[in-house]
Order: C-alpha cells, then sequence, then structure tokens
C-alpha cells in the first residue's frame, strides 16, 4: 500500500466510524422526536422497557463517546498533518476557539432546534457543549507529554465512578461545580432555568484518550499494524469489561441480575449508565468502537463511503438533521394533530426505525454537498463545522 493509500484509508475509516454513529444518532433523535412519550430512564428500568425500544437506546450508547473519543484523535492530527512530515503545529487556539463555537452554539440554534422556541423555558446543555467544554480543556492540556495525558484520561475514566455515590443538595456550596462535573442536574434553582444533561468530567478523560490514540495514525506505521493494534486494543478493552461486569465488581452502580427471561437477562447485563458514562459504558463503546476503525481500515466498499460522506461534515450533518426534526414534528402535529400531549408520537419502535430511513437519503446529499465543498474551500471558518 503506498503511503497515499494509507493516509487516504485511515482518514476514510474515521470518517466512516463516524458517519455511522451519526445515523444511529438519527434514529435515538426521531425517537425522542416522535416516541417521546415513552420515556427511557438511565439507567434503564429493565423490567418496564419493552426489549425493542431498550436496544434501540442501547444502540445510541456508543454515539456520544465515540464521538468525543474521534474528536480526542482528530485533534491529534490537527496537530501532527500529514505535511509536516512528523513535524507538529500549536492547535491549542483552534481547540479553544472551536470548543467556544461549540458552546455558543448549544446555547443558540441547537437549544431552539430541541425546543422551537427562543430562548427556552430550560436551557439543556448536552452533547455539543460538553464537546466544546472539552476540546477547551485539551487545548489547554495537549502539550503535555503523551504518557502523562494518557494517564490523566485513565484516571479519570477508571476513577470517576467511585465518585458515584456522592450527591450534592442544591444548597451545598459545591453543587455548580459538582453538578457541572459529575452529576446532572440543574443550575441556578430555584428558577430551573439550566439543566446539565452531561457532566463533564468524563469526558475529558475519553477525549484525552482519544488524542493519545493518535500516534496510531502516524504515517510511518503501516495500516496492517496499525489495525492489529486497533484490535488488541478494543478487544482488551471487552475482555476488561466482562471480567468486570460479570462478577460485578466495579465500574457501574447498577449490578446485573439473571432472569427467567434470556432476553431480560442479557439487558440487565448491558444496562449500562450514560449521565455521567460508567466505566463499563466507556469499556463497551470505545473498545467496540476500536476494533470498527480497524475493520473499516480494511473494508473500503460503497457503504463505507457512504458512511464517510456523512461523517466528513458533522457539525453541518447534526444542525440540519435537528432543524429537520423540528420541521418533522410540525408537519406530523398539523397533518395528524397532537396525540400525546402537544405532540404527535407514533406507537410502535419499528416506526422510529422507518422514519429515521426515510430521513436519511433526505439529510445525506446535503451533506455530501458540503464535505466536498469543505475540502476544497480556503476559508478559515468552515473547519469549525
Amino acid at each position: 500500500m503506498t503511503t497515499d493509500n494509507n493516509l487516504r484509508n485511515r482518514i476514510s475509516a474515521i470518517d466512516s466510524l463516524r458517519g455511522m454513529i451519526m445515523l444511529l444518532m438519527l434514529v435515538d433523535h426521531v425517537r425522542e422526536t416522535i416516541y417521546l412519550h415513552k420515556q427511557v430512564a438511565d439507567p434503564m428500568l429493565v423490567e418496564q422497557t419493552d426489549p425493542a425500544l431498550f436496544f434501540t437506546r442501547f444502540s445510541a450508547h456508543f454515539c456520544a463517546p465515540i464521538f468525543v473519543f474521534l474528536a480526542g484523535l482528530s485533534a491529534w492530527l490537527y496537530a501532527h498533518p500529514a505535511h509536516l512530515n512528523g513535524g507538529q503545529r500549536d492547535a491549542t487556539g483552534f481547540l479553544v476557539k472551536r470548543g467556544a463555537f461549540l458552546i455558543l452554539l448549544e446555547f443558540t440554534i441547537i437549544n431552539f432546534a430541541w425546543s422551537g422556541h427562543f430562548p427556552p423555558n430550560i436551557w439543556y446543555l448536552q452533547v455539543i457543549w460538553v464537546i466544546g467544554l472539552a476540546m477547551i480543556s485539551l487545548g489547554l492540556l495537549h502539550k503535555l507529554p503523551l504518557p502523562v495525558l494518557f494517564s490523566i484520561g485513565l484516571l479519570i475514566v477508571a476513577g470517576h465512578n467511585s465518585t458515584s455515590d456522592i450527591k450534592l443538595s442544591p444548597e451545598h456550596p459545591a453543587y455548580t461545580i459538582w453538578t457541572v462535573m459529575f452529576q446532572r442536574g440543574f443550575l441556578l434553582e430555584p428558577f430551573n432555568m439550566i439543566k446539565i444533561s452531561y457532566p463533564l468530567l468524563p469526558w475529558i478523560g475519553i477525549i484525552l484518550i482519544g488524542y493519545c490514540c493518535g500516534p496510531l495514525y502516524q504515517q510511518k506505521i503501516q495500516s496492517k499494524q496499525r489495525q492489529t493494534y486497533l484490535l488488541t486494543i478494543g478487544c482488551g478493552a471487552l475482555a476488561i469489561l466482562l471480567l468486570l461486569r460479570s462478577f460485578n465488581i466495579y465500574g457501574e452502580n447498577q449490578a446485573w441480575q439473571q432472569h427467567q427471561d434470556i432476553v431480560m437477562t442479557v439487558m440487565s447485563y448491558l444496562n449500562f449508565q450514560k449521565y455521567p458514562p460508567s466505566l463499563l459504558f466507556s469499556l463497551l463503546t470505545i473498545g467496540s468502537g476500536l476494533i470498527c476503525l480497524a475493520w473499516l481500515e480494511r473494508r473500503q466498499s460503497r457503504f463505507t463511503e457512504f458512511w464517510a460522506d456523512i461523517g466528513a461534515a458533522p457539525m453541518f450533518y447534526y444542525i440540519v438533521h435537528l432543524y429537520l426534526l423540528l420541521i418533522l414534528q410540525t408537519i406530523l402535529v398539523k397533518v395528524f394533530g397532537a396525540n400525546h400531549g402537544a405532540r404527535f408520537g407514533v406507537e410502535h419502535v419499528w416506526q422510529v426505525w422507518f422514519y429515521a430511513a426515510l430521513l436519511v437519503p433526505v439529510l445525506y446529499y446535503p451533506c455530501r454537498q458540503f464535505a466536498r465543498y469543505k475540502r476544497q474551500s480556503k476559508q478559515a471558518w468552515i473547519r469549525y463545522l
């Protein structure tokens, strides 16, 4: 394989994986648009959740951690561009500015897309907000030696579960910072104006680990060698998960239980916490993501090209798909009427997947055109999308 092909395949694999999880994200957000009357807890209540809904929600668990991990990996590629032949450029300014830009988007057009109102009654600070803060953190830390960065990231991801039993009340003087870093909750009590949906600290750990995996994508490392590394690390993460989970040792607050129904037992075993992401949640998602990266670099096809076209324009896709869902909900209410409060909702999980499938081509062609424009454009602001 030539160096050019090696470079092309490694970048295409990253975009393909990002595109795959963005399609899973679409399914989950369609669920939140037309199946919102069937709420799911975190972790889910196995006895009260239909298996179809459980596994639909479970499939979306891979989105945020893999996306944040790839953000860290992409930051390393930005700091070590191929044309510098092993040289490095300062990524601090880019990461800090891009992180601040994402936070601005969360407070403005993204919150409006979720609620249809501006200002919203409640400002929900979700995945874009936390990616923005994680990028700023990486921008301030990335010049540290890689072993130090990896140790910090691993300590955060593996260790934060030890604080999971600590819950602070709004009256506590450390409530605000604790909520931002560790626990979901409202800020500005008693007005309930800001909801921290994604506590920050574990995501800093994930983006740091993603950055530290960047050297696997050096040009001097051949594709087969990289695939071996990715498979080894990914399978190792899943092996640790199996050990910790099977014996309920550590890494998840809720122990799994055996049920008479094998499906319920599997659901209990896979019932991980996302907010904040538990250690087992991170091992499952990041480990699986690394295995997929190895597979995608080896398997180039029309499907991987399709996923790569979507994954090459992530922020554009994210914004467009939210507004498309807002328009969809508005049209459905106008045409069929509101049948669940003020919203329209479907009655079966398969309809969620059906609507998502219908929206894929609507999103694909604009994303493909924007990705091509972004690659050809000389304008600096395009990189932020």
